[in-house]
């Protein structure tokens, strides 16, 4: 076959989505239910950036483990156990739809947040100084769901130029 495309995952889909909300809120219990949702769309939309590409790094990995870190209220052991689930379920949960997450994100963040959100993933995606296609092609997908735009993108991906072989 000369076109092959990732398989859906088979049994997880759903639960994938819902397993990371849960343990977001067991996590985040003094926050909010906005809260909970943007860093669960954070977390999920880190996670599909980072396997854009088919492939979890352990640059990818360590990523997602700083920048959840960063959460407020978050403990070390809630970053544990997102990032658990995402060693475990990484592509059930990168393969699902991204729409849940960027319109929680479009309702619940202003665009200074989003912008951040935005230059967090492509920080994910440089993790390996290389950014490939496919990861490219996520990126502005996810920009124009958050109601960005394609300057937005380009004005945060030229803060990486440097670090980039495939930007030179």
């Amino acid at each position: 076959m000369i076109f092959r495309r990732k398989e859906p995952p088979r049994e997880l889909t759903p639960q994938a989505r819902e397993h990371l909300a849960e343990i977001v809120a067991r996590y985040l219990t003094d926050a909010d239910d906005a809260t909970r949702r943007i860093v669960t769309a954070v977390a999920g939309l880190l996670a599909k950036v980072a396997y854009a590409d088919g492939h979890y790094s352990v640059e990818e990995e360590a990523n997602i483990q700083r920048e959840l870190s960063r959460v407020h209220g978050l403990s070390q052991a809630g970053v544990d156990a997102i990032c658990g689930l995402l060693a475990d379920q990484i592509s059930n949960v990168a393969l699902l739809g991204d729409h849940d997450w960027t319109r929680d994100l479009r309702e619940l963040a202003d665009r200074e947040l989003r912008l951040e959100v935005l230059e967090v993933l492509v920080e994910m995606a440089v993790a390996d100084e290389v950014l490939k296609h496919e990861e490219q092609v996520q990126l502005r997908r996810i920009a124009k769901s958050l109601s960005l735009t394609q300057d937005d993108y380009n004005a945060i991906q030229a803060k990486h130029r440097e670090k980039l072989s495939t930007l030179r």
